[in-house]
């Protein structure tokens, strides 16, 4: 039996009891239980205790809350939950169980495509972490496993250094978790590489009396000097890591001894936090070391005089020694390293890894509960950033929501036709309605129906973007038919009666009756909520309508009435085909401002000098045109097949400045049945973008979606939209 007292001296007498008694929990549930080497696999949750009380310093709580969460992972018969973990376990805090039920929820994690979704996995680690050092446990469990690679079999071997590669390193180097993170890459290396990760170390290894000797040699006349001149400093030196010379042998494309920073001297000089001293003594360190070595001017970083975006402020330079050796030099102030290790420009920060204010707020909480474990409360930690939920389909595939979102707005996110048809859905296999509020972990299947469609009510409930935009476009599409018909039956009655409806006689009826659009009117009047026969009688009622027979026959004039364009040559029954041989000799365009494209819905509109003009239905102009002239609207649909010819679909794109954007850009396009007709590109130095736009000929919007949905892959792409 393992002796806690032993393992676990720096606990006090009740920290140690309390481990005990989590230990027997664990040793009770993993009875029989071995690893790949026969081994009881209690060693797992040993090994993982001993890393997060002696490497980390996390409390006796933490430890106590690893064994029940092997336990827990073993022996859970009852529903998921706090309450459930605490029956099960009794007498232990409740920051104990807090930890143990969000190490279950991160345990039940099973990425489907870790490469392409490992920024929401990393989200959803962090969101399960509501005790943040939940977060770091994982972290300990992880390197344990890490460490004992040989004992998983190849294909779940492969799968556990991907995911320590894509989603643990990252968040252990934003945990501050700089000696876990080196172990782990290496680790990653020498499975990965091992031939090179074998030659790295050996190097490293051979070299080792050599960076001594450099190291004592390089710092003795600059020690001598700078203490001469009465500059306060220490000296951090370190040696890279393999798996980090790897990655800079592979980017640089150079060998081994072409990597110049293997070596690193780092000065911390000791001074008052004013800028103009700050600046000065680090020019006269700068100026001591450029004098006893040659530099490499091309490697000079003044991070001193122009600080990065983030604030981060350092001098790095490189420099040769007489024996021809490269070494690099850092020099900061200890102002400087602090900020870079800690404030706004933390290593996390400048090294480019993507965050949020609330999520850096809450891992520098982290920090100070591993930095001080004895005053740090977890009740006073902000929780995670809860601007986000993550949900799974039924076959693992993971999905982002925003917070509140229902089961319609993940039907939506799904896609727009699925959402379209949704009458419902099971959450984690329960049956609920479209509008159940999700929450991080739900598994969700949705259900459908052939005759469902869009309510305005959905509008009340959804929260997503896509699925308020697509719930609108469908309302508006659906009165919009209704629109046609109810236009089209007023129509055939009024010409019946031989009456007209001008346009200022229309438009005094919707503001008398509190109508908005002119589309509101037509769909009412296709609902029967407003009778044909009382705008008969409202019509010769009028002051404005006509007074004699031989007036309500009289044409109006071009643009006052309902029939301002030629129904000789276009009727309201008419359905225009475009593509089709036989248009009645009418004229057709695509309307520039919203570019149609072959399959895209469109609707006609009737202009006075250049026939039909083509708009889409999501044209910007669209509301404006049907609302205010019902009656030049034409119904139009594609032929069955495209015409053999092209369309011009236009995009605006919004990216990062990263040079190699363009290029991906134009060779998605040549990859699919499409052609670049423009391209311009405009600099937001405001905002750090770029701004394009650009001109395509495709056969059909399928094809313009495909173009779209793989530009929406390209790692800095913010925004791609049809304009």
């Amino acid at each position: 039996m393992i002796d806690v007292r032993q393992r676990f001296p720096q606990f006090d007498e009740a920290g140690q009891d309390m481990i005990r008694r989590a230990l027997d929990i664990a040793a009770s549930a993993l009875d029989g239980q071995v690893r790949g080497n026969g081994r009881p696999f209690l060693e797992h949750p040993v090994n993982v205790a001993l890393i997060a009380s002696d490497e980390i310093g996390l409390p006796a709580d933490c430890v106590a809350a690893v064994f029940l969460h092997e336990a827990d992972r073993m022996g859970n018969q009852g529903p998921d939950g706090l309450a459930s973990i605490q029956e099960r376990f009794p007498g232990f805090p409740k920051d104990v169980y807090t930890m143990v039920d969000g190490l279950g929820k991160i345990s039940t994690i099973k990425p489907k495509d870790t490469r392409l979704e490992a920024e929401n996995y990393k989200k959803l680690i962090v969101q399960y972490s509501t005790d943040p050092r939940v977060a770091v446990l994982k972290i300990a469990d992880r390197l344990e496993v890490m460490r004992n690679l040989d004992l998983f079999p190849r294909t779940s071997r492969e799968n556990k250094i991907l995911e320590t590669l894509l989603l643990y390193i990252p968040i252990a180097h934003q945990l501050g978790l700089y000696n876990i993170k080196r172990e782990m890459e290496d680790i990653y290396l020498k499975f990965t590489e091992p031939e090179q990760y074998r030659a790295i170390t050996n190097k490293l290894k051979a070299g080792e009396r050599d960076r001594e000797r450099l190291m004592m040699e390089f710092i003795q006349p600059l020690k001598q000097e700078l203490s001469e001149a009465g500059i306060r400093y220490r000296l951090k030196i370190r040696t890279k890591a393999a798996y980090s010379i790897w990655c800079k042998m592979q980017k640089q494309k150079v060998p081994f001894e072409g990597v110049y920073d293997v070596f690193a001297i780092r000065f911390i000089i000791d001074c008052e936090p004013d800028p103009k001293v700050e600046k000065d003594l680090c020019w006269k360190v700068f100026s001591y070391v450029t004098k006893e070595y040659e530099q490499d001017t091309r490697r000079l970083r003044d991070w001193i005089t122009n600080p990065k975006p983030n604030g981060y402020e350092s001098l790095h330079i490189t420099v040769k020694n007489k024996r021809g050796a490269y070494i690099e030099v850092q020099i900061r102030t200890a102002r400087m390293d602090d900020e870079a290790e800690n404030g706004q420009a933390s290593h996390w920060s400048y090294k480019g890894i993507k965050h949020e204010e609330h999520l850096d707020r809450w891992l520098k909480s982290v920090r100070f509960a591993l930095e001080h474990p004895q005053e740090a409360d977890p009740e006073d930690l902000p929780t995670p950033p809860s601007k986000e939920i993550f949900v799974f389909t039924p076959t693992g595939e993971l999905r982002t929501l925003t917070a509140g979102a229902t089961v319609l707005d993940f039907a939506f996110s799904i896609h727009s036709g699925l959402g379209i048809k949704c009458t419902g859905g099971k959450v984690n296999g329960k049956a609920v309605p479209i509008r159940e509020r999700l929450k991080t972990g739900d598994v969700v299947e949705i259900m459908s129906g052939k005759n469902q469609k869009p309510s305005p009510d959905w509008l009340n409930f959804v929260v997503s973007s896509k699925a308020r935009s697509r719930i609108k476009r469908e309302l508006d599409a659906e009165e919009f038919k209704k629109a046609s018909r109810g236009k089209e039956l007023l129509g055939r009655r009024l010409k019946n009666w031989k009456l007209e409806l001008p346009d200022d006689m229309l438009s005094e009826y919707l503001k008398k009756h509190k109508i908005g659009t002119i589309n509101s009117f037509f769909a009412r009047v296709a609902d029967g909520a407003i009778d044909v026969n009382e705008i008969k009688s409202y019509i010769l009622e009028g002051s404005r309508g006509p007074s004699s027979p031989a007036e309500s026959q009289r044409q109006p004039e071009p643009g006052k009435g309902a029939a301002s364009w030629d129904e000789g040559k276009v009727s309201t029954d008419d359905i225009l085909v475009i593509g089709a041989k036989d248009l009645k000799g009418l004229e057709y365009k695509m309307a520039k401002c919203c570019h149609p494209v072959f399959g895209d819905d469109v609707f006609g509109f009737v202009t006075r000098t250049e026939g039909i003009k083509i708009h889409r239905i999501s044209c910007p102009n669209a509301s404006r045109l049907i609302g205010a002239y019902p009656y030049r609207i034409q119904k139009v649909r594609w032929a069955d097949t495209p015409s053999g010819g092209t369309f011009q679909g236009s995009l605006r794109i919004v990216s990062s400045t990263e040079s190699s954007i363009i290029g991906q850009i134009t060779q998605i396009v040549g990859s699919f049945k499409a052609s670049l007709r423009s391209f311009n590109v405009v600099e937001n130095s405001r905002n750090g973008t770029y701004e394009i736009s650009m001109k395509v000929s495709v056969p059909s919007n399928m094809e313009l979606d495909k173009v779209i949905s793989q530009i929406k892959l390209l790692k800095g792409v913010q925004k791609v939209v049809r304009s």
